[in-house]
């Protein structure tokens, strides 16, 4: 299972950097002086979190290498956390009225050279599928971290049973050295009950 969320791990951050890369906004602009100008603006410069998250979630797919127990639950929350961040970025692009007020000040071009905007759903289509791909890797790493957990207590509980009988083993063989039967139950011992005894009656011999 971990293995699984490892996987997943590495293919939401190969999917974050190829959003990284496409184009997200369009900027068409014009000074008057010269012919129309286009801007591209890529997911890397629209939303700059992409990389660290991406760098996030690879260190993440390491980590689960070598951490168990409340660290590994640590990686699933903190990957958790990093697709909430996902969902927003993807959402914002979708959601936004106007991109080009922010496109403008990312491509450096003066607003009121503006001609016109486009933007491009890819990108934010591939973070919302690598924040879902990452979510279900942060699950499987919780379950695997509690599947731990219950088998350290199952382990637990099977070696205080077989120190139990180690123990018993020990006590028969102390019994065995002291000469007693280690097999035999206890039985009720018998009380003794007072019995009658004769007692000498005194003869009278006198005139005798």
């Amino acid at each position: 299972m971990i293995r699984l969320g490892q996987l997943l791990l590495v293919l939401a951050a190969g999917g974050l950097w190829v959003a990284s890369r496409v184009t997200w906004v369009t900027l068409r602009s014009s000074d008057g002086l010269g012919p129309p100008q286009t801007s591209t603006i890529d997911g890397a410069t629209w939303s700059t979190a992409l990389i660290p998250i991406a760098v996030l979630l690879l260190a993440a797919a390491l980590a689960a290498l070598a951490v168990r127990g409340w660290l590994l639950r640590a990686v699933a929350v903190m990957v958790a956390a990093g697709c909430l961040a996902l969902g927003y970025l993807g959402i914002s692009l979708m959601v936004m009225p106007d991109v080009a007020p922010r496109g403008a000040a990312l491509a450096e071009v003066p607003i009121v050279d503006l001609v016109g905007s486009q933007r491009y759903l890819l990108g934010a289509v591939l973070t919302l599928v690598a924040a879902a791909v990452a979510l279900i890797a942060a699950v499987l790493l919780m379950r695997s971290a509690a599947k731990a957990d219950d088998a350290a207590a199952r382990y637990g509980n099977g070696g205080v049973e077989a120190g139990r009988a180690a123990m018993s083993g020990r006590g028969m063989w102390d019994a065995l050295d002291a000469g007693d039967d280690p097999t035999d139950t206890p039985t009720d011992t018998p009380t003794d009950t007072p019995t009658d005894t004769p007692t000498d009656t005194p003869t009278d011999t006198e005139g005798r």
